[in-house]
């Protein structure tokens, strides 16, 4: 049997206990993800590359099958390049839905031959956002429910 890797990009300042639902349960689906932070360089994020890559992998500290990289070219050209098929997209309500398909749209016709699979976050996570930590985390407060278990920020 064929092994299916899905590629799970994403700016993830910070990576989220919702960013985590979505990667479990695209583990259910593909052998392997490969969890990929897009470097910006135009954009200055809150967190380092190098502290995503720290959270991300104590986030995800004894899942099988899940790989964590950083790439500063197109998501469907880093595909291309790993020789991954599915782009792996979660959204939270129906703003995040547009958006996403937007961008599966354009994709889908740079490259045909890679699919993205969309996946609505567990609702218990749906008001979690990168950005609702980020200011809860320069107003002091409390982040524990918001990022998965075990990770320090």
């Amino acid at each position: 049997m064929e092994h299916r890797t899905a590629m799970f990009p994403g700016s993830f300042d910070p990576f989220t206990a919702g960013h985590l639902n979505i990667l479990k349960r695209a583990l259910t689906m593909f052998d392997e993800v490969v969890v990929a932070i897009g470097v910006n360089i135009d954009k200055r994020g809150h967190f380092s590359t190098e502290k995503k890559l720290d959270i991300i992998r104590q986030a995800t500290k004894g899942l099988e099958g899940v790989s964590v990289i950083s790439y500063d070219n197109l998501t469907i050209e880093k595909c291309k390049e790993l020789g991954i098929k599915h782009i792996v997209r979660g959204v939270r309500n129906m703003i995040d839905f547009e958006t996403e398909r937007s961008i599966a749209d354009a994709n889908r016709i740079l490259a045909p031959e890679i699919e993205t699979i969309i996946i609505p976050t567990a609702q218990e996570f749906a008001h979690i956002s990168s950005t609702a930590v980020r200011d809860i985390i320069k107003h002091g407060g409390d982040t524990s429910k918001f990022i998965p278990e075990g990770v320090t920020l």
